[in-house]
C-alpha cells in the first residue's frame, strides 16, 4: 500500500477492484479546508473516465506493470499471438486491447503490450505502419480536383482512403490511431 502522496501521472491503481490509469493528479489546497488529490482516471478495460477526491494520507495500491516489446507473429481467433523478443516466449493477446489499430498490424511488426501479475492489460501497436495496396480503382485521366481521394484495400485487409495517384502495388504510410493515409513509400 502507498499513500495518496506518492501517485504520479501515468500511474496504474488498483481502485474498487478495477484497474484505472492517472491521467490527471492534482493537489489542492481550497482556503482554509484540508488539502486533498483531484485525480482524473481512466479504467484500462472500459475506458471510462473516473474523477476522485483522495485524502493526503489515504491509502491506495499502485498496480505492478511491467511494459515490453513483443514482436506480433500471428493472429488466432479473437486473440493475437506475439512474442517476447528476449526470452523467445510467446503469449496470446486479446484483439480488443489494441483497439481499432489493429486492422494495420503486419506479421512481423513490433508492439508493446502491457502485464499486470501475468494477465494482459493493455496493448498499444507502432503510430504509423507502412503497408502495400492491393487494390484500387484506377485514376481516370483528366480526373484532377485537387484533394479527391479514392479507396484502396492495404495487405491487411483494411480499407482507407487514398488520392487518386496511388496505384495498386504502392507502399504507402497509414496513420494507425485514425487510419488515415499519410504519404506514398518511396520503393
Amino acid at each position: 500500500m502507498s499513500k495518496a502522496s506518492e501517485v504520479k501521472n501515468g500511474n496504474i491503481l488498483r481502485f474498487n477492484g478495477e484497474l484505472l490509469q492517472v491521467e490527471e493528479f492534482l493537489h489542492r489546497t481550497p482556503g482554509n479546508l484540508r488539502a486533498f488529490y483531484q485525480a482524473r482516471m481512466r479504467n484500462v478495460k472500459t475506458g471510462k473516465l473516473v474523477e476522485y477526491r483522495f485524502r493526503t494520507d489515504e491509502e491506495v495500491t499502485i498496480a505492478r506493470v511491467e511494459t515490453n516489446d513483443y514482436q506480433y507473429l500471428y493472429e488466432d481467433g479473437d486473440s493475437l499471438v506475439v512474442m517476447d523478443n528476449s526470452t523467445y516466449d510467446q503469449h496470446n493477446i486479446p484483439k480488443s486491447l489494441f483497439g481499432p489499430a489493429v486492422k494495420f498490424l503486419k506479421e512481423g511488426m513490433n508492439v508493446i503490450v502491457a502485464f499486470e501479475s501475468d494477465e494482459p492489460i493493455m496493448g498499444s501497436v507502432p503510430g504509423s505502419a507502412e503497408l502495400e495496396v492491393t487494390y484500387t480503382e484506377p485514376a481516370v485521366k483528366g480526373d484532377t480536383s485537387t484533394g479527391a481521394l479514392k479507396n484502396a484495400t492495404v495487405e491487411t485487409g483494411a480499407e482507407i482512403k487514398v488520392p487518386l495517384f496511388i496505384n495498386i502495388g504502392d507502399k504507402v504510410k497509414v496513420d494507425t490511431a485514425t487510419g488515415a493515409y499519410v504519404e506514398r513509400v518511396k520503393a
